[in-house]
Formats: structure tokens, C-alpha cells, sequence
């Protein structure tokens, strides 16, 4: 919980007493690998954080593969923004890539703290912006090079992923096929 109570200091904008109540309304939640936390159709009625583990999100395309569209790690919330605001059924699914452990707070509880605590829901909005900000800025080099400078790109930049991360999602993050991320990391290792 120490994790989530740093994370909730960014920006300054919530007091000690405003972290400690709303740090005590998140729940500890435990998923194994390959366990979803919200599945395609599923309305989103929480937003987590991650102490520890990785979260990937992915899409199914027109031939029914799941295309991974971003991974969210330790100290980073998140939620399907689009579900979450709107009521609707999520397009896209997050689902835990290693064991991880999350705590997660209900939009009913959001709600009443942010009324409870007007900096909460300001702290929220500079979140929200940070990771989208995050999120575009992080996907960016997916459109530039070829397959091999994308995953040399993808190793500089998450170390830690090209190690837990099942090739498989890598190799659709990068949207190429697990066989030519096979070959481009033999490749490097000659």
C-alpha cells in the first residue's frame, strides 16, 4: 500500500489525511498470469493500481487474435477510460501477462470521495492526463523502423518487460510475428 500512497502524493495536490481515506478505500486484489481484470463486454466499474505485475491491454481483431495494444506496470494505474465514463461494454480487455498484485477502488467510492475531497477529483484529471500523455508518447516508436529497430527500441526502453513479458505479446505489441521476433532475436545473439 506504501506504493499506492507515493503515487498518491504526485503534484502535492492531496493532503496526508486525504491519502490515508482514500488509500483506505482500495482493496488488495491477487491475479494469477493470464487472469483478466476486465474482459471484452464487461463494463468497467473500477480503476487499479499496480503494486506489483504487469497488466497488458489487448484488442481482438476482425480473425478473433488479441492484439496488444499497451502494458501498464508497477506504480501505474488504470482503467478502460472510455467504459469506465460512459457505462458501455469495453472493446478492448486487461488481463495480468505475470502474477500481480492490484489494489482497485469502485467508481461508487470515487465518486463519494470526490465529493468528500475536491483535490481527489483534481488528482484523478492530472493522472488521467499523465498516463495518456504517457501512453502516447511510450507507443510513438511503433511507427517508425523496422521490426528489428522497434524491438531494440522495446528492450532500451523496458529492460524489465523484454525479460517477464511472454514473447507472444511482445511480438503483437510490435505487431509483428512471434517467428520473425524469434529470428530478429537469434539475430542479436550471434
Amino acid at each position: 500500500m506504501e506504493k499506492l500512497k507515493s503515487i498518491l502524493r504526485f503534484g502535492a495536490i492531496l493532503s496526508e489525511s486525504d491519502i490515508e481515506e482514500i488509500a483506505s478505500n482500495f482493496k488488495a486484489k491477487s491475479l494469477s498470469a493470464t487472469e483478466h481484470v476486465l474482459e471484452v463486454g464487461q463494463i468497467a466499474h473500477e480503476i487499479a493500481f499496480i503494486e506489483s505485475g504487469i497488466v497488458r491491454i489487448y484488442k481482438p481483431d476482425g480473425d478473433g487474435n488479441e492484439v496488444t495494444k499497451y502494458f501498464f506496470k508497477e506504480n501505474q494505474f488504470f482503467v478502460d477510460l472510455e467504459s469506465y465514463y460512459s457505462g458501455t461494454a469495453a472493446s478492448e480487455a486487461f488481463q495480468a501477462v505475470v502474477d500481480s498484485q492490484l489494489y482497485t477502488i469502485h467508481k461508487l467510492k470515487i465518486d463519494k470521495l470526490c465529493e468528500n475531497i475536491p483535490n481527489f477529483f483534481i488528482f484523478l484529471k492530472s493522472i488521467t492526463e499523465a498516463t495518456l500523455l504517457n501512453k502516447i508518447k511510450d507507443n510513438d516508436f511503433l511507427n517508425f523502423g523496422s521490426s528489428k529497430t522497434k524491438y531494440l527500441e522495446f528492450i532500451k526502453r523496458y529492460p524489465k518487460l523484454a525479460l517477464q513479458v511472454p514473447q507472444q505479446y511482445i511480438a503483437s505489441y510490435l505487431k509483428v510475428t512471434p517467428q520473425s521476433l524469434s529470428r530478429i532475436r537469434r539475430e542479436l545473439t550471434k
